[in-house]
């Protein structure tokens, strides 16, 4: 693993707008734009370092799994944040009906230098973003400037595949609808529907576009409808579950949740088990079942424990996005942390590795179990956050 800089393309913000980014650009608190896709840089990795680095996402991906099951045959819910009965009953059914429910994708984020085990920080796999950026202008940026190389890059064909291969998930005779939210003012969301949406049409798929504000209920039926009050049968929804469980039409989410047994009205993409899976307590749970394990950093949930006094730890809210509230603490801090009334999970402290002033992380895809593919954010500070840059990479 390597870090180069290079010439950007000329007018490379159109060029990378036409493929789907249309959120080239970061608004910084001075007002300045500076640029979100970054191609004044770009990473190189060996063949043998990204076949290790896909074996080592799908084994953190099987153990994740595995820690899912645990929490539910072990009630561990409330560990989690879950506290509300019928949410548990409705998660717990949906872990065990999994096999009846499409699945598409996630996203580790991954702490690796090129020297070291790669260290898993946390794992997103209800609402992940950057997809858009991963799988498209990054592989056009590759064929332009660096014909015959290859690419950490399979994020495309296989979420096609993936529609294909569970189509007969969804009900029949029923349009996938496709929903993001009218809160997103960068377009990221929007695009990101917009292109699972594509990767469904491509697969055979009949498909809507609608975002969620506009979805209604019907009281005389009592199902979720459309914007042209069709029901809504199917939905990819780039929208938390902890939002929709808790808004204000949460009670009817639960009330007419498919999960896979046929009696309910709409089955939501991702399903409702992936709330195990992106919340940061899996991170001290899955320390508990793989004590020791090389990809994996020390966590727990009542408190940083020896991490206080040997490695320093970072505490992260358990359904925190984008390093929004997330601080971090050295070793022997003789400051006593603000006391805040979100639950926290405790993580060893690994400062992001740093190339020339570059504090980067990698974001791992999966679809479905298996690695698809890479993208790479740096940031010029120790959390990767809103302010972070998304740079490309190859295969040398």
């Amino acid at each position: 693993m390597r870090r180069h800089t290079i010439e950007p393309r000329p007018d490379w913000q159109r060029t990378v707008e036409e493929q789907g980014l249309i959120y080239p650009l970061t608004r910084y608190p001075d007002n300045s734009l500076r640029p979100y896709w970054d191609e004044s840089a770009y990473y190189s990795f060996s063949l043998p370092e990204v076949e290790a680095l896909e074996e080592v996402v799908e084994e953190l991906h099987a153990m994740c799994l595995g820690a899912a099951a645990h929490i539910v045959e072990k009630d561990r819910f409330a560990e989690l944040g879950i506290t509300d009965p019928r949410i548990v009953a409705r998660v717990a059914e949906s872990w065990h009906r999994r096999a009846e429910l499409p699945s598409l994708y996630g996203r580790f984020d991954l702490h690796y230098d090129g020297t070291g085990p790669a260290k898993m920080l946390e794992y997103n796999a209800d609402t992940p973003t950057s997809l858009v950026e991963a799988a498209s202008p990054q592989w056009f940026w590759m064929e332009e400037r660096f014909p015959g190389a290859d690419q950490w890059n399979s994020l495309h064909e296989r979420l096609v595949d993936a529609w294909r291969r569970q189509a007969h998930l969804l009900p029949p005779g029923s349009p996938v609808h496709f929903a993001h939210s009218d809160a997103d003012e960068l377009g990221e969301d929007l695009m990101t529907v917009a292109y699972l949406r594509e990767t469904a049409q491509q697969a055979g798929l009949d498909t809507e576009a609608l975002s969620v504000e506009r979805i209604g209920w019907d009281r005389i039926t009592g199902r979720f409808v459309d914007d042209r009050l069709r029901f809504l049968r199917a939905c990819f929804k780039l929208y938390p579950w902890e939002w929709l469980t808790t808004d204000t039409f949460g009670p009817h989410v639960l009330d007419t949740l498919d999960n896979g047994g046929g009696t309910g009205s709409t089955l939501w993409i991702e399903p409702a088990w992936k709330m195990l899976l992106s919340n940061k307590a899996l991170l001290a749970i899955l320390w508990e079942l793989h004590p020791g394990h090389p990809n994996l950093l020390p966590a727990y949930l009542d408190g940083p424990r020896e991490l206080a006094t040997t490695t320093g730890w970072a505490a992260k809210p358990l359904l925190g996005r984008e390093g929004e509230g997330v601080t971090l603490h050295e070793p022997g801090s003789v400051s006593t942390p603000a006391v805040r009334d979100e639950r926290l999970c405790y993580q060893e402290l690994a400062p992001l590795p740093d190339f020339d002033g570059n504090r980067v992380v990698l974001g791992a895809w999966t679809v479905g179990d298996e690695a698809a593919g890479l993208g790479i954010r740096e940031s010029s500070g120790p959390v990767t956050d809103g302010y972070a840059r998304f740079i490309p990479h190859v295969i040398l």
